[in-house]
């Protein structure tokens, strides 16, 4: 098996695939061979797949000529948006591309060029099967819309989503939670709410009001809550950052909306009750809130004043976060990997 990255994506992407390296190496011979795309060319490696492959004792391939093996599983397409061409011959049974992206938006366009990132993988393919493979319920629903709209397309929806794998030790919930909110994201746009939403989510009156990955909003001071702690991405390690609040806050742009979320899951494995938006909740359970900008106050509220009910909602995100651990995810990733299993049988 090879998995093909650009492994200088920052944030989740990268996160999701040093776990799934972690996970995977023990079942199979694994290879894992760098893209270099425009989209990232010049950045350093991320650290998480450096940190993977040093625990696996495996390589990073440099991109070949030709790449062989029983299947191929390529990690984000959307990083191939600015390719003109993909380097690599493509020899497999199975060629998986999994779509960390959505493909189409909230407001129904697409989320980059599909055809085109999905045109260059499929040119350079020998034949064989060609899956797209989701990370979640709610990003299986944007693959299956993308491809009811290219009814020619050669590519199918796996049978099973390509679940993250979420390898974080579990954290019990804080037994006296306060009013500490927090949230943390790559700096990108589509990744913060509206101003204004992002004042009522984080408001004077709370005793501490953190966000990591602020660097937009350190470029517009006049922006700024005098109460807010803001720290550009990556100036604080992620658990350092968690362990210092109760509540993670999470709302991103209404356009955007995550196919998975890992800041989420981060979140719930160190024991934090997170407040989302519906449609991200639903990808975890009823242990994940759901609400909007107003609602947030009365949750942090109910929940601080309440401290069994508020250990109660976080095991519960945790015993769903569950079913991704490495041990869970493994043997339905091997099934969809193993071109001896039919695609359309039960796994």
């Amino acid at each position: 098996m090879a998995l093909l990255i650009d492994p200088r994506f920052p944030g989740g992407t990268s996160s999701a695939v040093a776990a799934e390296i972690r996970a995977l190496a023990p079942h199979v011979n694994l290879a894992v061979v760098a893209l270099e795309t425009r989209m990232f060319r010049g950045r350093p490696i991320n650290p998480a797949i450096t940190s993977a492959l040093r625990d696996v004792a495996l390589p990073l391939l440099p991109e070949p000529a030709v790449l062989r093996a029983d299947a191929i599983v390529l990690h984000n397409p959307t990083c191939l948006r600015f390719e003109r061409h993909f380097g690599p011959r493509l020899s497999a049974a199975r060629t998986i591309v999994v779509t960390h992206e959505n493909l189409i938006r909230p407001d129904g366009v697409e989320g980059f060029d599909v055809a085109h990132c999905l045109g260059l993988v499929e040119a350079r393919a020998a034949a064989g099967e060609r899956l797209l493979a989701p990370i979640s319920a709610g990003n299986r629903a944007s693959v299956a819309a993308w491809l009811a709209r290219h009814p020619g397309s050669r590519w199918r929806l796996a049978p099973i989503d390509w679940r993250n794998v979420c390898d974080r030790p579990f954290l019990a919930p804080n037994a006296r939670p306060r009013d500490r909110r927090g949230r943390h994201s790559r700096p990108g746009f589509e990744k913060f709410p509206p101003i204004s939403h992002l004042h009522a989510q984080f408001p004077p009156h709370a005793e501490r009001c953190a966000i990591l990955g602020a660097d937009m909003l350190l470029q517009d001071p006049t922006s700024i809550a005098p109460h807010w702690e803001l720290h550009p991405f990556g100036a604080i390690a992620v658990a350092d950052f968690l362990e210092e609040i109760d509540f993670f806050v999470y709302f991103t742009h209404p356009r955007w909306r995550e196919s998975f979320g890992r800041v989420i899951a981060e979140a719930v494995a160190a024991g934090k009750l997170v407040i989302t938006d519906q449609a991200t909740a639903e990808t975890f359970g009823p242990g994940v809130l759901a609400g909007d900008a107003s609602e947030v106050d009365a949750m942090v509220a109910g929940h601080v004043e309440d401290p069994g009910r508020y250990a109660a909602t976080v095991r519960r995100a945790q015993a769903d976060l569950a079913e991704h651990r490495p041990e869970r995810v493994a043997s339905g990733l091997m099934n969809l990997v193993d071109p001896e299993v039919p695609i359309h049988a039960s796994m």
